[in-house]
């Protein structure tokens, strides 16, 4: 049976799954967070499918990204992640919190980050996120977040501040 027909085999009227009430967290309206709360993303590992997808999306091709023997020169053990692609682990949509802020969030208002150790090809990345600010205004708030990212090695490897629009 197709997929159309399956629709069109149940009676009109008798959904009973809503999609609107499907949520992989509790929701949080900008009162219900606190500063100092922290939240973290899954760790991920810089595989060279990453490096390639970013290398795709970014059209960087400098050589110390995607060419060991260049690295091996360099002084790296091997390939040295780009900035941005140790910075987009810290995307909060892949942490709970942008789960529970759901329809609340508006949009990323600032980014600042700071490189501190390099991110080679192999290594795990762990992500995590603090409140550090809650800026209510007449009808939206600012949230600001310290972001830490460290290595399976436990070195912080990059760290700044996010903030975000939310509906109050």
């Amino acid at each position: 049976m197709t997929i159309d027909r399956l629709r069109c085999a149940r009676p009109h009227g008798t959904m009973t799954f809503d999609p609107t009430q499907h949520s992989t967290h509790p929701r949080r309206a900008f009162a219900d967070f606190r500063i100092g709360e922290v939240f973290r993303a899954p760790s991920r590992t810089m595989t060279e499918g990453v490096f390639a997808a970013f290398q795709a999306a970014s059209g960087d091709n400098h050589p110390i990204h995607y060419d060991r023997p260049y690295c091996a020169r360099q002084g790296h053990a091997n390939l040295l992640a780009h900035g941005y692609q140790t910075l987009i682990q810290a995307a909060i949509g892949a942490s709970p919190l942008a789960h529970e802020m759901g329809e609340a969030l508006i949009g990323f208002l600032s980014q600042s980050s700071r490189f501190l150790a390099p991110v080679l090809c192999g290594d795990t990345l762990y992500p995590e996120f603090e409140i550090t600010a809650l800026e209510p205004r007449r009808t939206t708030g600012a949230m600001t977040l310290a972001i830490r990212i460290f290595n399976q090695d436990g070195v912080l490897v990059a760290d700044g501040h996010q903030s975000y629009l939310m509906r109050l």
